[in-house]
């Protein structure tokens, strides 16, 4: 089990990760108060279990929440180390008590499809920021990657997906309301996308290979709009000639343009694009941000 030493700590950058750790739980809160419960609907992951618990017994769901993580956290111990497990048993006590002490807010909507919208958008939020900085509540995410450590021929991801979809399902029959399945779906659809927007940003670039016989023609045509050109060896199996393939980085706006590039240039070029999510590096977002 890893030691924690107090001395290595960045109390910088402790603090920063505090403070957003704290905005995350407030936004958790709202979309729990405002939108998820008033509702009922019971979403994967520990909160969806509390909540759960919470329309069947009253019991309020903060107690609920940390109440279930703490026997998580106690297994994640060994394998997670110290350090991990206190950040996690912290988030997970603020997030409890920001549910409960918000509870007194109103509904903003007794629309279950709107509730599932809104409530999946401020969950992802919360979730990206716990995410971007290296915090945790542990719940299921905690609980599958324990699990898999002795559970073999399953990913911790897979794991994870079945004790959430175990959540929504025992939701949907425990409240005889099989819409829960289509809400929580709902939910946890915004909820990874804009968490993921959250965690990995916003400024989508594209990444292009280009095959080409006139691989210095085409260089020298994209670079003069200021674009870093790679040349890639290849071998084409059918034909087993050698080939050139050339890899660049462009951002958006620029798609129409080294389009027109390369067409230009080589009309029989064969040209693949696919989305990059985050590009570091010159010409981009720098890599120390």
């Amino acid at each position: 089990m890893k030691k924690l030493n107090l001395k290595e700590i960045d109390w910088k950058t402790e603090i920063e990760r505090y403070f957003f750790m704290l905005v995350a739980c407030v936004l958790y809160a709202l979309a729990m108060n405002l939108f998820v419960v008033p509702n009922k609907i019971v979403s994967g992951g520990i909160t969806g279990a509390a909540t759960l618990v919470n329309i069947l017994t009253g019991i309020s769901i903060g107690i609920v929440t940390v109440a279930l993580n703490l026997p998580i956290l106690l297994m994640g111990l060994k394998t997670q180390g110290l350090g991990f497990i206190i950040r996690c048993f912290i988030t997970n006590a603020a997030l409890g008590g920001m549910i409960d002490l918000l509870s007194f807010l109103p509904a903003m909507t007794t629309n279950p499809l709107i509730a599932a919208i809104y409530g999946g958008v401020l969950q992802g939020l919360a979730i990206g920021l716990f995410y971007r900085y290296s915090m945790s509540s542990g719940g299921t995410e905690l609980l599958g990657r324990v699990i898999c450590k002795y559970v073999q021929g399953i990913s911790p991801a897979k794991m994870i997906s079945l004790l959430d979809a175990v959540i929504v399902v025992t939701g949907a029959f425990a409240l005889k309301n099989p819409e829960n399945v289509l809400m929580a779906l709902i939910m946890i659809f915004l909820n990874a996308k804009v968490s993921d927007m959250i965690i990995t940003g916003t400024d989508y670039a594209k990444m292009c290979y280009i095959i080409t016989d006139k691989p210095e023609e085409v260089s020298q045509a994209l670079m003069s709009n200021s674009r870093g050109i790679t040349n890639l060896s290849g071998i084409g199996m059918y034909t087993k000639t050698e080939r050139h393939v050339l890899m660049t980085v462009i951002k958006k706006s620029q798609f129409i343009g080294f389009k027109k590039t390369v067409r230009t240039v080589d009309p029989k070029a064969f040209v693949i694009v696919s989305e990059a999510a985050e590009v570091l590096g010159n010409g981009f977002k720098s890599i120390t941000e």
